[in-house]
């Protein structure tokens, strides 16, 4: 009875706590990065800061999805299949694992900017690079692995009846237009977060769901 109670209850807490981190963290990046500016030194100059905190926040939002994944499968149970729940795995680790990246290489190129000058960096091309990098990572890579995961847990969920149909078919529709729309915006990245954090309350509240399923 207490692992019943506790499970989806802590899904939801590391679900909300990656959807505020992971939300920051990428509004902090993609106000660095003016979506249609001109390539060049001048995200590093205007947004060091925000760089370099959404450094610092990432990998506990790292962790928390980390945890968020972890009982998620964990409430599937035997209800999992075996190969959307690889794929579910595989494409969150790929995710997170570029989403790193690409706060790691801003956090260099901003701490490279504040320590050595700005005249190290600007002019030299690295800025481009490293703007160009990080918009790849996350739009072109991380934001699809995004989307196959959530499309491989609203599959499980529609075999299983474990989540509402509503929200299965919206997962359809957001990770449908994530992969088809990954280059349009680099806001979009935020819809990840947003579904998570909606997917977490729904835990929060339909936990006795899970129960039921056990019970049966």
């Amino acid at each position: 009875m207490l692992n019943t109670l506790t499970t989806p209850r802590a899904a939801a807490l590391a679900g909300v706590l990656f959807a505020l981190l992971f939300g920051i963290s990428i509004i902090l990046i993609r106000s660095s990065l003016p979506e249609g500016a001109q390539p060049g030194s001048q995200w590093l100059e205007s947004g060091n800061e925000k760089i370099r905190l959404a450094a610092e926040l990432m990998p506990f939002a790292g962790v928390c999805f980390l945890w968020f994944i972890g009982v998620v499968r964990a409430d599937l149970g035997g209800f999992e299949d075996k190969f959307f729940g690889t794929v579910t795995l595989g494409s969150g680790l790929l995710f997170l694992a570029m989403m790193f990246t690409t706060a790691a290489v801003g956090g260099a190129l901003a701490a490279t900017s504040r320590d050595l000058g700005e005249g190290v960096i600007a002019g030299s091309g690295f800025e481009v690079f490293g703007q160009m990098l990080l918009l790849h990572l996350s739009k072109t890579y991380a934001l699809r692995m995004a989307a196959v995961f959530m499309m491989s847990l609203a599959t499980i969920w529609l075999r299983t009846g474990l989540m509402p149909r509503w929200l299965v078919f919206l997962t359809y529709l957001l990770a449908v237009a994530l992969i088809i729309g990954a280059e349009a915006s680099m806001w979009l990245t935020l819809a990840f977060p947003v579904w998570v954090l909606v997917v977490s309350i729904l835990f929060l509240f339909r936990d006795g769901a899970f129960a039921s399923h056990r019970e049966d």
